[in-house]
């Protein structure tokens, strides 16, 4: 049970800081919600600021808009100093005018979407677009056109920002008027779950739903109508429902290289294990390997064992960000101090540096890059792996 509340800013009493999350504690992304919550759990165990303990609150969400709004609320009325860690890009969008009404910051969500607001918001982690454009890059590097790079996207504000990073690439490229207008026509759809398929280089599929063949064909349709063939497919989704996917287009010999970003993370081994799914798959990350020297991930890995993972990993490192800065507040601890105390100065992290300063708002720029290798395994990948995957 909570503390009493002080009159101080909502969220803070003389012993105890209180922070809210909204997570998938249940359902189809329940491993990655609840590896979250004990990221952050681990990060503030035994931990102080200003003499005030750290207690979160996580509720449950199912990834869902709807329950995210409504949780919210809930964890608004409650009194919270700020909101952690919120996973999801529709879900963590769902709630921003409230906590921006309430004057409630929003501190390392588990999205790449890179939220400037409304609302005082803090991303640690770096944007689906950079992590998308990374891999893009290299593979027009590598001699891949542009006509040949295609997406398989959540059909929602999530898969939007990879199509994004695409649209935004090729519309650097000379004559590509014609291809980008494509592009700008499937992202400005509008309404839930709009009509994106059959329309360009692009396969959709709606959240929480894991059929590929709809979004498989409207790729195979614009390879036949303009002579091409997808040889990057950019993919934005939640694991299960990519690695569906990449196994349906195994199923039918397609020749894509798949690329994969952050937010797909789960034990990737072992579902593509489980789907029998081979290389060209790349996966983008935004934090050390969990095998890093690194301070951070050397502590992350005494405190989980085997069971450290990507998501523990990364709010491990959100809620260690937060102490910091608390730390470096002035006392008594406010708000407006620890907006203050983040934008003041740059964070070493356990070997992880996070810069607010000169207005950012996104604290890390760092892409990590993998591969699958044929035998199933991810490792990082070294200077021309990727350039090679391209030209097999």
């Amino acid at each position: 049970m909570f503390s009493p509340i002080s009159l101080a800013d909502p969220g803070i009493t003389d012993k105890v800081i209180r922070l809210g999350s909204l997570l998938p504690l249940e359902g189809d992304r329940k491993d990655t919600g609840n590896a979250l919550k004990a990221g952050m759990e681990a990060a503030f165990n035994g931990q102080s600021v200003q003499g005030r303990r750290v207690e979160l609150a996580a509720l449950n969400d199912f990834y869902q808009p709807e329950k995210a709004t409504e949780g919210a609320k809930k964890l608004i009325d409650q009194g919270i100093f700020a909101m952690i860690g919120n996973h999801g890009t529709p879900t963590t969008k769902a709630i921003l005018p409230l906590l921006a009404d309430k004057k409630v910051p929003l501190i390392g969500p588990y999205t790449g979407a890179g939220l400037t607001g409304p609302g005082e918001i803090l991303n640690f982690r770096t944007s689906y677009v950079k992590e998308v454009r990374s891999v893009i890059e290299i593979a027009l590097s590598a001699g891949i056109k542009p006509t040949e790079i295609c997406g398989y996207l959540q059909n929602d504000s999530y898969g939007m920002n990879g199509l994004q990073a695409i649209r935004a690439i090729v519309a650097e490229q000379p004559n590509m008027a014609t291809l980008v207008a494509k592009l700008d026509e499937i992202m400005n759809q509008a309404g839930d779950n709009p009509p994106r398929n059959n329309l360009g280089p692009i396969g959709v599929y709606q959240r929480e739903t894991l059929v590929a063949t709809t979004g498989y064909e409207s790729l195979k349709k614009w390879e036949k109508a303009n002579n091409t063939t997808c040889r990057l497919m950019v993919t934005v989704g939640t694991f299960d429902a990519i690695s569906k996917f990449i196994g349906y287009a195994r199923y039918k010999n397609e020749p894509w290289t798949f690329s994969m970003v952050s937010f797909t993370n789960t034990p990737v081994n072992a579902h593509f294990n489980e789907l029998q799914v081979t290389g060209k798959v790349i996966q983008t990350n935004v934090i050390p390997p969990l095998d890093s020297p690194l301070p951070i991930v050397e502590e992350a890995r005494k405190v989980f064992g085997p069971r450290l993972d990507y998501p523990s990993l990364e709010a491990y490192i959100v809620g260690k960000l937060f102490l910091a800065i608390a730390a470096a507040a002035e006392n008594p601890l406010t708000r407006e101090g620890f907006l203050k105390a983040a934008r003041r100065q740059i964070y070493d992290i356990g070997g992880v540096k996070v810069d607010f300063t000169n207005g950012r708002n996104t604290g890390s720029d760092w892409v990590f890059l993998a591969y699958l290798k044929d035998d199933k395994t991810l490792v990082p990948a070294k200077p021309g792996d990727l350039e090679a995957m391209f030209k097999r």
